[in-house]
């Protein structure tokens, strides 16, 4: 945590001066073990950020693009594993799944305000699917470890899903049972399924923060490892049919 700590404050100075939780949840009488599923509050429509927050880049219009917004862990490394997945088409750090409205960074590290820290992705449907995607977030961290990854610890690091429309439950869920039942794990998955109420961008300073700082410690130590274990995973696995 001390590295990237110091990262961030490195980020915030270059900006000044550019710019001015509940394990193995199960739902009552299920067998076996249920994704946690629970309301989230906030305050702005979570319908709002679909458009709004996302930056599409070109080669897609916007009116096709889906949207997808999940957490496990520090969010520098999501928003670079999705960034590299074909079909993807931006992908924006932010804060989500907690009360407090319009969150700064600072506020979310004290974990009293139930964020998590989350990624925002923008993707075409007819390049990669949702449950594809699902498939890389599962890939890119450890379910398992409850409010930590790595060395990076405190309940904005959870691992969340937070669905956007019931189909997207319906994935969530389904993929989330079928990891279980696989016995991937010798460990329960605590990873939280909620509907995304409210989605916050993070400061600019978090943006695209791998590509801006490849060669800073957190990232050589942790992000690019995580890259070329997903690019590896990626390569091994069938392709889809």
């Amino acid at each position: 945590m001390t590295s990237r700590f110091a990262a961030v404050a490195l980020g915030i100075g270059v900006t000044l001066g550019l710019a001015g939780t509940a394990p193995a949840l199960q739902e009552s009488g299920s067998t076996p073990a249920q994704p946690e599923e629970r309301a989230t509050l906030g305050a702005t429509k979570a319908d709002a950020t679909q458009g709004k927050s996302i930056r599409a880049k070109a080669g897609a219009t916007e009116s096709r693009l889906e949207t997808a917004t999940f957490g496990g862990g520090c969010f520098w490394c999501l928003e670079a594993v999705f960034e590299m997945v074909p079909g993807v088409k931006s992908v924006v750090s932010g804060y989500a799944g907690g009360t407090v409205p319009n969150p700064s960074y600072q506020m979310v590290c004290t974990g009293l305000t139930g964020h998590a820290e989350v990624v925002q992705i923008a993707y075409d449907p007819e390049v990669v699917s949702y449950d594809q995607l699902l498939k890389v977030f599962w890939e890119s961290h450890d379910p398992t470890t409850l409010n930590s990854q790595g060395p990076d610890v405190g309940t904005q690091y959870r691992s969340i899903i937070l669905y956007h429309n019931e189909a997207q439950r319906q994935a969530a869920r389904k993929s989330w049972q079928a990891l279980a039942a696989a016995r991937i794990y010798p460990s329960p998955i605590v990873t939280e399924l909620v509907p995304l109420k409210w989605f916050y961008p993070a400061e600019r300073y978090h943006q695209d923060y791998y590509r801006e700082h490849p060669n800073e410690q957190y990232c050589r130590m942790l992000i690019a490892p995580k890259l070329r274990m997903v690019k590896l995973k990626a390569e091994s696995s069938p392709p889809p049919r």
